[in-house]
């Protein structure tokens, strides 16, 4: 069994940032971990994942350039370093790790293991 504890969400003005972390224990089998947000009135997307074994990583065009993941394979975590945070990036974000392809944990089919959910808040 997977578990994720996530931390590192708060409230900063547009053009702030913020870095999240992902402490994963259980790790056997995991192939991707990745965050995903979810803000109100609106699915869950995917923002970032990276494969753990080739650090393959991955963005969500509305974050490419202003996000980054990055791992400490060593300590089973992950971080999403945010800048330039804008308000629309307003929403709770959710730590998640799976298997299957890459195709497959974007769309979250294959996400088998998610964390409790961060809370990002960006004023305008």
């Amino acid at each position: 069994q997977v578990q994720l504890v996530e931390s590192g969400g708060g409230s900063v003005q547009a053009g702030g940032s913020l870095r999240l972390s992902c402490a994963a224990s259980g790790y056997t089998g995991i192939i991707h971990m990745g965050w995903f947000r979810q803000a109100p009135g609106k699915e869950r997307e995917g923002v970032a994942t990276i494969h753990v074994r080739d650090g393959y990583r991955n963005y969500a065009d509305s974050v490419k350039g202003r996000f980054t993941i990055s791992q400490d394979y060593a300590q089973n975590t992950v971080y999403l370093q945010m800048n330039n945070l804008r308000p629309d990036d307003t929403a709770m974000y959710y730590c998640g790790a799976g298997s299957g392809t890459w195709s497959a944990f974007w769309g979250q089919s294959t996400v088998d293991f998610w964390g409790q959910g961060t809370q990002v808040t960006v004023s305008s």
